[in-house]
């Protein structure tokens, strides 16, 4: 089987907490139904987790709030890729597919190809996608304890109606991304 590293984001244009970029390529076959994260249900991404898991080699690069807020989101992309990539101990000759138009790899990986919508095409890039959405959002609902006033749990720090009704009433968390314009309308 050729090892094929996907890397694929989730968390990029939250308002609050880490981004996490996730590196994987698979050990076998992937198991059926993967697809962009963000068409799944939460159960399905539940349900395919332990599937993903079992077949898969994982590298985790968190990235975060304070992070982003002193690299700016292009830098911290690519530390995240670099934190994922060495997690996962990928050599600088890896074949990687990465979602997006961007390549964010450090320069010694040579043989990377940024694709649109990988995740939706390239099955690899789609288990990457799901496991750092699952994560993520696990990762948002235990800072909902800690931080129960901002409803973490429930929007896992994007920008909806009731995040901005939280931030309205309660200010910037320690947690938030002071460098976004949103939470910076709130900064006292």
């Amino acid at each position: 089987m050729k090892v094929v590293i996907g890397i694929d984001e989730v968390g990029r244009g939250s308002w609050a907490g880490p981004l996490l970029v996730v590196a994987a390529y698979a050990q076998k076959t992937l198991p059926t139904g993967l697809d962009d994260s963000k068409v799944l249900s939460a159960t399905k991404r539940q349900s395919l987790l332990p599937e993903i898991e079992a077949t898969c080699v994982v590298g985790e690069g968190w990235v975060q709030s304070e992070e982003i807020d002193e690299l700016g989101l292009t830098k911290a992309m690519q530390l995240g890729v670099a934190r994922a990539l060495l997690g996962l101990g990928a050599e600088s000759n890896a074949e990687i597919i990465m979602d997006g138009h961007i390549n964010y790899c450090p320069e010694e990986f040579t043989n990377v190809l940024p694709i649109v919508n990988a995740d939706k095409t390239h099955p690899i890039v789609s288990a990457a996608s799901i496991y750092a959405k699952v994560k993520r959002d696990e990762h948002m609902k235990r800072l909902a304890l800690i931080y129960p006033e901002y409803a973490f749990d429930k929007h896992v720090g994007y920008g909806t109606e009731l995040h901005r009704i939280m931030l309205k009433n309660y200010g910037p968390s320690r947690i938030h991304r002071r460098s976004y314009k949103p939470v910076q309308a709130y900064l006292v």
